[in-house]
C-alpha cells in the first residue's frame, strides 16, 4: 500500500547530484519531512535552476564536489556517516553526450562506480539508489512498454553510459553486497529508471518544456524536433516519490525488493511531443506557438514507454498526476519564478499539495 512518504525525520542523507533538477526537488523534500541532507556535487553554471531560485541550499548542507574526485567524495562521505544514499549525478542530456561522450562516459560510468566504493568504506550506509535512465534498454521500437528485465543497450553515448552504469551497480550489489549476506553487511541497492521528468525550475537547454517555456516567454516561435515521437512524461515528484518509497523498503526488507525497478506514467500519459508543445501553448496563451525543426538531429526514439508494473506491486507507488495537472503545475512554477514570487515557498507548496494527493488517492492493489 503507498503511503505518505514517512519516517525521514533524523535519517542522515548523502545526496549526489542536488544541484540538478531531480536534485534540488528532491533537496528540499527530504528536508521538509525532516531528514539532514548533505548534498554533493559541482556548483552549477548559475543560480536559474530550482536549486537556486528555490533556496534549496538553505535546507541542507551543500558540498560542492565531483564525483569524479574519487578521494574527495570518500571523505565527504565517511564524514557525514549517512544511512541513505541517492545517487543523482550524472551528465544528463542526451545531445550533449555526442558533443562530449569521452566525458559523459567518465561522468555516468566512473562516477557511479566511485560512489559505490565510497559506499563500501561508509559503515553508516544501509540504503543506495542509483538513478539512471528509461533510455538504457536496447532499442527495440516496439509497441510495449520497456520492462526492466528486457536487455539493456544504448544507442547514443549518453543511453548506453547509463546502461553502462547499470551494469556497475549490479557487479557492486553481487560482489560486495549480496542479498543474501544482507544479515552480515546490512545494505540494499537498487537502480531505478524513470520517464522524461517535467516541472519547475528545469532551465536545461535541449529539453522540451525549458525550450518552450523561453520562446513563449520571448514571444517567439520554438522549433520541436520529432514532434511526433512519444515519451513517458511526468510530474518530477512522481518518480521522486518512488525513489523515496524504494529507500525506506531498502533499509529493512531488501530480500524481498527487486534490483532494479521503472518509474513512468499512466499508458494514457505517454503523449507526443506535438501533443506536450501544443498543449502547454495553449495554457499559456497569447503569443505561444511552435514549429516542426525539419533539420537532421541526432537519432532518438520515435516511442518509448516504461512498465511499471513492478513498482506498483512490490512498492505500492503510482502515478499521482494525469500529464495535464503536471503540465499546469509545471508552467504555474515557471510563471510564479518570472513574476519573481518566493520560489522556496511555492515549490515547498507543490510538495505539500503532492503529499495531499496521496492522502486522498484510495490504496494501490500490492
Amino acid at each position: 500500500m503507498e503511503n505518505l512518504v514517512s519516517g525521514w525525520r533524523g535519517r542522515r542523507v548523502f545526496l549526489t547530484g542536488h544541484t540538478g533538477f531531480k536534485g534540488g526537488w528532491l533537496s528540499l523534500w527530504l528536508a521538509s519531512r525532516g531528514a539532514l541532507v548533505r548534498g554533493y556535487a559541482r556548483s552549477p553554471i548559475s543560480q536559474n535552476n530550482v536549486f537556486g531560485l528555490a533556496s534549496a541550499g538553505g535546507a541542507i548542507e551543500d558540498v560542492s564536489g565531483d564525483t569524479l574526485d574519487r578521494s574527495r567524495l570518500e571523505s565527504a562521505m565517511q564524514e557525514f556517516r549517512p544511512e541513505v544514499v541517492f545517487h543523482l549525478a550524472a551528465m544528463a542530456i542526451l545531445r550533449s553526450s555526442y558533443d562530449d561522450p569521452v566525458g559523459t562516459f567518465a561522468a555516468n560510468v566512473m562516477g557511479t562506480a566511485h560512489l559505490l566504493e565510497a559506499v563500501r568504506k561508509t559503515p553508516s550506509v544501509r540504503a543506495v539508489v542509483c538513478v539512471t535512465t528509461d533510455k538504457v534498454y536496447q532499442k527495440q521500437e516496439w509497441e510495449w512498454a520497456y520492462r526492466e528485465i528486457d536487455p539493456l543497450g544504448g544507442f547514443d553515448p549518453y543511453s548506453s553510459s547509463k546502461a553502462c552504469a547499470e551494469i556497475v551497480v549490479s557487479a557492486y550489489r553481487n560482489s560486495f553486497f549480496p542479498v543474501s549476506r544482507w544479515k552480515d553487511h546490512h545494505v540494499g541497492i537498487a537502480s531505478v529508471r524513470a520517464g522524461n521528468t517535467i516541472g519547475g525550475g528545469d532551465w536545461s537547454k535541449d529539453r522540451l518544456i525549458p525550450d518552450l517555456i523561453r520562446g513563449f516567454e520571448a514571444g517567439k516561435p520554438i522549433q520541436i524536433r520529432r514532434p511526433h515521437s512519444t515519451r513517458p512524461w511526468q510530474h518530477v515528484l512522481e518518480p521522486l516519490n518512488g525513489y523515496m518509497l524504494l529507500a525506506e523498503r531498502l533499509l529493512d526488507y531488501p530480500q524481498d525488493l527487486s534490483p532494479a525497478f521503472n518509474f513512468g506514467p499512466r499508458e494514457e500519459d505517454a503523449w507526443t511531443v506535438g501533443q506536450i508543445a501544443t498543449k502547454l501553448a495553449g495554457m499559456w496563451g497569447e503569443g505561444a506557438s511552435w514549429v516542426c525543426d525539419r533539420a537532421e538531429h541526432a537519432r532518438e526514439d520515435n516511442a518509448l514507454r516504461l512498465d511499471s508494473s513492478r513498482a506498483h506491486a512490490q512498492l505500492g507507488w503510482q502515478p499521482r498526476l494525469h500529464i495535464e495537472t503536471a503540465l499546469e503545475w509545471s508552467l504555474h512554477w515557471y510563471q510564479a519564478s518570472l513574476a519573481n514570487k518566493d520560489m522556496h515557498a511555492f515549490t515547498l507548496s507543490q510538495i505539500a499539495d503532492y503529499e495531499r494527493l496521496g492522502r486522498q488517492s484510495p490504496p494501490a492493489v500490492a
